[in-house]
């Protein structure tokens, strides 16, 4: 735990009692604050009473007294329209903070020299932060990885010289950072995401700025027009930018020529790492999460040599694109984070014959949009709620059969690739392009389930 001390003996109010704000709470309580806290849920409430927490209902507390607010990041700042506790902060003059605030402030009280690399962007933010942080590990550093990618910030260790942070970084947060300042700072990419929460995509972007406007190094993906304007923004700004590009070739920073990851200083590039035949960094999106691995990494001192080592041995982000047995010619992979059908894209487009395992609560569009894979699928299996639409949305172009269950799935798939051995290497591919809320309590549970049905196939080679 980090004890927020930068708040000793102050009052502090907070709303949103779950697992991240719990951990506030007992942070700032660790650290000498004097917290009310409260949540809509009175068993979060109760839960935070019986630890020794101060709460209290906001509505009804004397906001003159507070020094801060600290707010959830899954509560609207904004849009659609502010929470009450913000309208109730801001009639009080009282700061709205988060908990990468409070982090931040601390990492400036203690350790301000610690190497802090913060990963922000739409698509690739996961992989990439445990990427870096597993280079670093790899390499011997005392490796701190924490924030949306699933640890509170605040449950890492205290800010020390001598050690790094890799801290992932919502829209959200950093909405709720105004003060946040890392070594290195990445802006992979930016697609229209979270608008209800923002507003217009301009401002969801400039919200994404604040995390790389703020760095000593900043680290921009310049494929699209918005992060391409954001990086000639740094850089007016006379801060240090490293550009990186998946789809075209750059004067200056890292880019991508299919497997290759070139380094062009003064209009020449040279090779720097190669990631062909590394499974778990597959496809031109992970070129990119590995452009962006390589500058950071450089930024806060790991040699090339150690970097390169980190990119062979990192075993990939579990339910993302994650290879977890296989059997012949056939690789199993576990893609169960793929909740929609922009997130199951990086996947289908990895592997050239797939047996394709999708289904679940369908996102609005269902799997329309991937109909350029279709071509790669050998068969689908459709599962769950989405299943027979699916179907309807494949109909001649894919053979395809409703399998109902994952496990029913599996088997299905496994049987039929093995048949199939003579065409090639293949994979199946749980990329489910939905929900999973029909069957599974989450995404996770179901990755953890297909990984157990694929080890209980006779003749199968675990890899995890």
């Amino acid at each position: 735990m980090i004890p927020v001390t930068t708040f000793d003996g102050k009052a502090v109010a907070l709303f949103g009692l779950g697992g991240s704000g719990l951990a506030t709470a007992r942070a700032l309580v660790a650290g000498g604050a004097r917290v009310t806290a409260w949540d809509d849920n009175p068993d979060s409430v109760a839960k935070a009473a019986a630890e020794g927490i101060g709460t209290g209902d906001l509505r009804h507390a004397d906001w003159k007294d507070f020094s801060a607010f600290v707010l959830s990041p899954g509560v609207p700042l904004t849009h659609p329209k502010p929470h009450w506790t913000v309208d109730l902060a801001k009639a009080a003059g009282v700061d709205v903070i988060g908990d990468v605030e409070l982090f931040v402030r601390e990492r400036r009280a203690h350790a301000p020299d610690c190497p802090l690399i913060a990963i922000t962007g739409t698509n690739g933010k996961s992989t990439t932060t445990a990427l870096i942080a597993h280079t670093l590990k790899s390499c011997g550093r005392d490796t701190q990885l924490g924030g949306n990618i699933g640890t509170a910030v605040l449950t890492l260790d205290p800010p020390a010289a001598d050690r790094f942070y890799v801290v992932e970084c919502s829209s959200y947060q950093i909405d709720l950072a105004p003060s946040l300042d890392p070594s290195a700072g990445i802006l992979l990419n930016l697609t229209p995401d979270h608008l209800d929460r923002h507003g217009s995509m301009q401002q969801y972007a400039d919200i994404k700025a604040q995390l790389v406007l703020g760095s000593d190094t900043a680290i921009v993906g310049v494929d699209d027009a918005f992060c391409e304007a954001i990086a000639d923004r740094v850089a007016l700004s006379g801060k240090s930018v490293i550009r990186i590009a998946r789809h075209r070739k750059l004067g200056e920073g890292f880019f991508a020529e299919g497997a290759a990851i070139m380094r062009s200083e003064g209009g020449i590039a040279d090779l720097f790492a190669d990631l062909d035949g590394i499974q778990t960094l597959r496809g031109s999106h992970n070129a990119q999460n590995a452009a962006a691995a390589i500058a950071a990494c450089l930024t806060v001192g790991v040699s090339p040599d150690d970097i390169r080592a980190g990119l062979q041995s990192f075993p990939g982000l579990k339910h993302r694109m994650q290879p977890v047995g296989r059997m012949g010619g056939t690789v199993f992979v576990n893609d169960s984070k793929a909740t929609n059908a922009d997130a199951a894209a990086p996947a289908l487009s990895s592997y050239e014959r797939i047996y394709w395992i999708a289904g679940g609560v369908a996102k609005e569009g269902g799997v329309t949009s991937l109909s350029s894979f279709f071509p790669k699928i050998a068969r689908a299996y459709l599962i769950g709620e989405a299943a027979p639409a699916f179907a309807a949305t494949l109909g001649e172009l894919v053979p395809h059969e409703i399998s109902g269950t994952l496990e029913q799935a599996v088997m299905r798939a496994a049987v039929d690739a093995a048949a199939d051995e003579g065409a090639g290497p293949a994979a199946v591919l749980l990329s489910p392009a939905c929900a999973s809320f029909d069957q599974y309590k989450n995404f996770e549970v179901r990755g953890d389930a297909f990984v157990a049905h694929v080890a209980a196939i006779d003749g199968m080679a675990m890899l995890i």
